[in-house]
């Protein structure tokens, strides 16, 4: 198992911790990262385009000229497709992009991921976070005290709510509760930030396997 330095918030070593094999040490799946991505980004549309047909545009009831004897071809319709201001063939209705994504793929997504992260030395955890009260300043400092550069992904547990309010004014920061971790956050991101609260464990049954 590969073995990560544990830091407090100013930087100074506290211990050290063991990254999970199964977690932070497979070969990243790339075709599956692909379709995970592909599928989380598509179910984040909102498939609310929509154009009328020519049965729902106003007017247009009426025949515009007769069938026959005008010198025009015939007609049923001034709201026809090929007519300007006349409905839209064959356009855009409103529909859901939500593609179905079986659970193991997401979970081998997120572990190919952050094995990603891991391999390049880019995962970091911190004994806790203890802001007295919610400080952008201390925020970013205790980032740099890490040496995190660049985009980072900052995993809370869900009660951690001064953090969370601490480092959401950082541009470069992406806030996210540990039960939110996914692969996409993760590859949008530089460093991956756990506190040893928010750090996956082995399973039971698994260590040692």
């Amino acid at each position: 198992m590969a073995t990560v330095t544990v830091r407090d918030p100013a930087g100074a070593e506290s211990g050290t911790v063991e990254l999970d094999d199964a977690t932070f040490g497979i070969e990243p799946n790339v075709p599956v990262l692909h379709q995970v991505v592909t599928a989380q980004l598509a179910a984040a549309r909102a498939g609310t385009q929509s154009t009328k047909t020519r049965a729902e545009v106003r007017g247009g009831g009426g025949k515009p000229w007769r069938q026959k004897g005008t010198g025009l071809s015939r007609q049923g319709s001034l709201r026809a497709p090929q007519w300007r201001g006349g409905g839209v063939a064959l356009g855009p209705k409103p529909r859901s992009y939500r593609q179905r994504t079986p659970k193991k793929m997401v979970q081998l997504a997120l572990r190919s991921a952050l094995s990603d992260r891991a391999a390049d030395g880019r995962v970091a955890v911190v004994s806790r976070w203890d802001f007295a009260a919610p400080k952008t300043q201390e925020a970013r400092l205790a980032l740099q005290a890490l040496g995190v550069e660049g985009r980072a992904l900052v995993v809370l547990e869900p009660e951690a709510e001064v953090a969370a309010k601490s480092f959401r004014n950082l541009p470069e920061v992406h806030v996210i509760s540990v039960r939110e971790l996914n692969a996409y956050d993760v590859l949008c991101c530089d460093w991956v930030v756990f506190t040893e609260a928010t750090l996956p464990r082995p399973r039971a049954g698994e260590e040692g396997a």
